[in-house]
């Protein structure tokens, strides 16, 4: 039935593996400011603060107790089964999806295993914590590698191919996202104007403004690979009351 799938995948579907999202209800990353370790500017004021920041996330990636979930692997499944065009969007820096099987996707806010030379612009993967001896291979003299994360004020990756995906596809599905922040929160709009039948998966109960024509409500993990299963069945979302009833 489908023919061109784009997935955008957000903070939900991580906190389901147990990973910590950064953003407090207070605004707040994990009793940080934002402009202190998620912009350039406080990069620029206080390298080691935003170091020792991303260098504990990295240590909570490596944990044995985070795991990819079912949703991650339905989406792998989805991804090598689906004989049409597919792309997968994720918001995350964590790297489940990878864990989960997924080859085809765009990290649009960047890696968290990752460093970036600040000159050239490589990425590298990251070996050892963030500091000053940690450096790039590909300038003379070599540069202090940056967290390869895509802070308030940059551009986020991928946006030509994530545009135009989104204006092709004839399904959107976002996973686990708020839809508050943008770029990423005015997919749906593109998706729809273009004719694609677009669903949201969350934890929380729509937004009585929300775009999306379907809403399904409850843990990834339960309803993402039911939801796979349909659509590699040849179902479109207007017949997926069976999925609905399912996941209620």
């Amino acid at each position: 039935m489908y023919r061109h799938i784009v997935v955008l995948t957000g903070a939900g579907i991580s906190a389901e593996s147990g990973i910590r999202t950064f953003r407090d209800q207070d605004g707040l990353w994990e009793e940080h400011h934002i402009e202190d370790v998620a912009t350039p500017e406080g990069y620029e004021r206080d390298p080691e603060l935003v170091e020792r920041f991303y260098n504990l996330r990295w240590e909570q990636l490596k944990s044995t107790d985070v795991k990819a979930n079912p949703a991650h692997e339905a989406l792998a499944q989805l991804e090598a089964e689906f004989d049409g065009d597919f792309l997968l969007v994720t918001q995350n820096v964590d790297d489940l999806h990878e864990r989960g099987g997924s080859q085809r996707l765009i990290h649009m806010h960047g890696e968290l295993n990752k460093g970036r030379c600040p000159r050239s612009r490589q990425t590298f993967l990251l070996r050892e914590p963030f500091g000053p001896d940690n450096v790039c291979t590909c300038c003379i003299p070599p540069q202090r590698l940056r967290p390869h994360i895509v802070w308030f004020g940059e551009m986020p990756f991928g946006m030509d191919r994530i545009h135009d995906a989104l204006e092709r596809c004839d399904l959107f599905i976002a996973i686990g996202t708020s839809g508050t922040v943008y770029p990423a929160a005015g997919f749906v709009d593109i998706a729809n104007h273009h004719g694609a039948q677009t669903v949201e998966v969350n934890l929380a109960a729509p937004d009585r403004h929300s775009q999306f024509q379907w809403h399904l409500t409850g843990k990834a993990g339960d309803i993402v690979p039911r939801l796979v299963k349909a659509v590699l069945q040849g179902k479109s979302l207007c017949s997926l009351a069976d999925v609905l009833q399912e996941t209620d």
